[in-house]
């Protein structure tokens, strides 16, 4: 199953950028239901202006069992002291289920990503030391893809969370992780059959990672070629980025994760229109992924 330090999160979990639209009512009933179906694991990101930790407290508060994962909390965001603080409340408030995913997205003010998440580690580290008071386990993992930050997240977190890559790469990340470093992968699914609609919403939903100059090098560090990422990305690119088609197919694309060496696959329904609900697809995809009889 999906461990991280002791915690159980399942092979499977939810990645959504949904609840960035939604208001606290729905949000409360969503994770809720997600919760009593089955559900181990909620992913959230820190893009459009729901800051990070205050939206996985408000969703820890919403829930009994459920673990929330910041996937990630942006370190530009804010201060080393800010986040210490911030997740130990939550760690101390709602124990064992809150991971604090930590990344670098976004422009870089000074130095190289691998520098300047180093130096926020220190940060952290120092914060956490010289404390008298009894300490709550701060469970932390990094958005990693290339090997230095790979070997970074191995050595001084739980493990790595990856987005936007393909089942090769999560591969090539267990290689370098070893065997006991958690790997989480994100990956975007479409229900959607017909190969030009589901190739088109793909590519709406790709657009910005394909035009931004770090997940450009990413896509490279996978193998693609420049033709392959221009002109909103070649089919292989897109079909390896975004699982399309019917619930069996997604479902065996996906495991393809976990065969690769993924511990946990957070899967991100897209084709959503901003403001309604995924609720539907999550029903479907608890049904085929996640144990019969299971409950959180």
């Amino acid at each position: 199953m999906g461990t991280i330090d002791g915690l159980d999160l399942g092979k499977f979990g939810v990645w959504t950028f949904d609840f960035e639209f939604q208001p606290a009512a729905q949000i409360r009933a969503s994770i809720q239901e997600l919760e009593q179906r089955g559900w181990r694991a909620f992913w959230i990101p820190e893009l459009l202006g729901r800051e990070a930790l205050t939206h996985a407290g408000f969703l820890l508060s919403c829930t009994e069992k459920m673990h929330v994962i910041n996937g990630i909390a942006q370190i530009w965001s804010r201060g080393a002291r800010w986040t210490h603080g911030g997740s130990r409340l939550l760690a101390d408030a709602y124990p064992d289920r809150h991971v604090l995913g930590l990344g670098v997205s976004g422009s870089h003010p000074t130095g190289t990503p691998l520098a300047a998440m180093n130096a926020y580690l220190d940060e952290l580290d120092a914060l956490a030391t010289p404390n008298p008071a009894p300490q709550v386990p701060i469970r932390r993992i990094l958005a990693a893809y290339g090997p230095k930050m790979l070997e970074l997240a191995r050595d001084r977190t739980a493990g790595a969370h990856t987005y936007k890559v393909n089942v090769a790469h999560t591969h090539h990340a267990r290689e370098t992780l070893g065997p006991n470093a958690f790997l989480g992968v994100e990956h975007a699914v479409l229900f959607e059959s017909d190969a030009a609609i589901a190739r088109a919403i793909a590519r709406e939903h790709l657009h910005v990672y394909l035009n931004t100059p770090y997940n450009v090098a990413k896509f490279r560090r996978l193998g693609y070629s420049e033709d392959e990422i221009a002109n909103g990305g070649s089919d292989r690119l897109v079909d390896d980025l975004v699982f399309w088609g019917d619930l069996d197919t997604i479902v065996t694309k996906l495991r393809g994760h976990a065969e690769a060496g993924a511990d946990h696959v957070g899967v991100q329904v897209i084709g959503i229109e901003p403001g309604t609900s995924a609720m539907p697809y999550w029903r479907m995809l608890g049904d085929a992924l996640l144990p019969e009889g299971v409950s959180v």
